[in-house]
């Protein structure tokens, strides 16, 4: 900007109104337009990210609100709301802790500590932003939004700047030597002009007769220096980039991608390999149920139209037990919406196995009406299972467990034959089931067992046992691969970008997957987490570029 205030002083001076404009009025041009590209780029974008944030509102949590539960947007939870929280949720307040069961809190993205926290009547706070790692519980909301703790810590971090792209940093280097070296030359210029317009005066002996004329010469050998430096100095390289990063934004535009920074777009193109989760991200993440193996059978569930159909042959007591077993150990809930329309609320695979129920012609309601809920153990990964033990209307005890099955199934000694009846489980059988659980897995299906256990022995004292359960079915639960991404991995593959899928689902469900999104090829390798991480450092650098699945499940990388 110096530079152009001094070439059109000196143009004006020289060349007269208005030739002597054009150099300064170009190089000031060329600044307003940089500035003008990307304020309009980065404006356009906070239009488009108001949308997004408008989606992002859409987030949905259960609360208890006059006098009824509900689902509402996380955006419009208020202090005295009461939030229910299961395991995997964030906790979307601050709030203080009023009942449930075993309640533990990963608070590591508050506090940096890894060890979990136990939430009971004596300690009783919990924070936003932390992680439901175990149990189940209610919370009364006590702070939201800016003023909770969570808050307060992502004011403090967003106080920070932002850092130059290599792109910038490499251009500001290049800009920064060619200034110098034009500086260089147009200092050299005018001094050697000026020192031969000097020498000529001399031989003329005519050093000591100075006129206008002379002092024009010598303005005119300055404005020769200052268009050397303006030509040297690349102030269309900004411009330049910023265009080409803006062009760029908007093809990720038009894709239905939104880039709030210009410098994304560099950071973006350089990608070589990319890495995806497994469940809602390359799949739907709306759990169904698609076979179950009852009575020492295998069905395909149905679905038709809005009236779903499951054409089975089983007998009345073994369905019964199949809905005591699904209804009675879940933590699903119906609740109507503001239309007055039945609404499932849980988990999606507490949803699928709900819904299989429903599909039965199960009744709810009725079931959990008739039974008294006397303890429950929450799903959690350490576990893999869910139990409850219940009273029976005539008073008997009577446990329910569902959960991984390689975990459920080494608790199971008897199981109901194809006539119903309970017989003791034999080698010969489990490793029927166990070929069951392995070809509905291989067909990417998540695999989980369900079984009853009735208690005569009063030793109990309302504890759940660990073994002696009978199996009643088998169940493959499917999330459907979205539509479009064997052909978006494809687009990426041909680009030269790495597709590489790491999930914490079963090893055989993900390479199912991967196989159908086109991740997984014959070359490819798939492996757990925990067999990763024992290898050495050259192993590991050696399968790295192999890897194309990986379950993480306590695979810490």
């Amino acid at each position: 900007m110096i530079c152009a205030l001094v070439s059109i002083g000196v143009g004006i001076a020289t060349e007269g109104w208005p030739k002597g404009m054009y150099d300064g009025l170009g190089i000031i041009l060329s600044i307003f337009l940089i500035v003008m590209v990307t304020a309009i780029s980065d404006y356009n974008q906070s239009l488009q990210f108001r949308d997004l944030d408008r989606e992002k509102k859409k987030i949905s949590i259960q609360v208890i609100r006059d006098g009824r539960r509900q689902e509402i947007s996380i955006y419009d939870l208020v202090v005295g709301d009461v939030v229910q929280l299961s395991i995997g949720d964030i906790v979307p307040a601050d709030g203080i802790y009023i009942s449930g069961y075993s309640l533990v809190i990963d608070e590591s993205s508050l506090s940096g500590e890894s060890e979990p926290v136990n939430i009971y009547e004596s300690k009783p706070f919990l924070l936003s932003g932390t992680k439901v790692q175990d149990g189940s519980g209610k919370m009364i909301v006590t702070a939201v939004g800016m003023r909770t703790e969570w808050g307060k810590l992502m004011e403090t971090l967003n106080e920070g700047g932002e850092d130059e792209t290599p792109l910038q940093v490499k251009l500001n280097g290049v800009a920064t030597i060619i200034g110098k070296i034009g500086l260089a030359f147009a200092v050299l210029t005018f001094l050697v002009l000026t020192g031969r317009f000097l020498v000529e005066k001399a031989i003329h002996k005519e050093f000591t007769d100075w006129s206008s004329s002379d002092a024009m010469t010598l303005l005119n050998y300055f404005a020769i220096a200052v268009t050397i430096i303006v030509v040297a100095v690349p102030e269309g390289l900004p411009l330049a980039v910023t265009l080409s990063l803006a062009f760029a934004m908007k093809k990720l535009m038009d894709e239905k991608a939104l880039v709030r920074h210009l410098s994304a777009c560099e950071t973006m193109g350089s990608a070589t390999c990319i890495c995806t989760d497994k469940t809602g991200t390359l799949t739907t993440s709306h759990m169904v149920v698609d076979k179950i193996w009852i009575c020492e059978k295998t069905e395909d569930i149905k679905c038709g139209n809005s009236e779903s159909i499951l054409e089975m042959e089983i007998s009345e007591s073994v369905l019964s037990l199949l809905f005591q077993v699904i209804f009675q150990n879940t933590a699903c809930e119906i609740s109507k919406d503001e239309n007055g329309k039945n609404k499932i609320l849980g988990t999606p695979t507490e949803k699928a196995l709900f819904e299989l129920g429903l599909l039965l012609g199960g009744d709810f309601d009725s079931q959990r009406k008739e039974f008294q809920m006397l303890n429950v153990e929450p799903f959690n990964s350490v576990r893999k299972k869910m139990s409850v033990l219940v009273a029976l209307p005539g008073g008997e005890l009577r446990a329910f467990c569902k959960g991984a099955s390689e975990i459920v199934l080494k608790m199971c000694d008897k199981i109901l034959d194809d006539s119903g009846k309970v017989v003791p489980l034999s080698e010969e059988q489990i490793l029927n089931i166990s070929d069951v659980i392995n070809s509905f897995a291989s067909d990417a299906l998540r695999t989980l067992c369900l079984a009853y256990k009735d208690l005569d022995d009063p030793v109990y004292g309302g504890s759940i046992p660990d073994f002696g359960y009978t199996l009643v079915a088998v169940v493959g639960i499917k999330d459907p691969v979205r539509p479009g991404v064997k052909d978006a991995v494809q687009t990426c593959l041909a680009a030269g970008i790495t597709v590489r899928m790491v999930t914490g689902d079963n090893i055989n469900t993900a390479k199912a997957i991967a196989k159908e999104c086109g991740i997984l090829t014959e070359d490819g390798v798939a492996i757990e987490g925990p067999e990763f991480r024992i290898m050495s450092p050259q192993q590991m650098r050696e399968i790295i570029p192999k890897i194309q699945v990986l379950e993480r499940l306590h695979c810490k990388i």
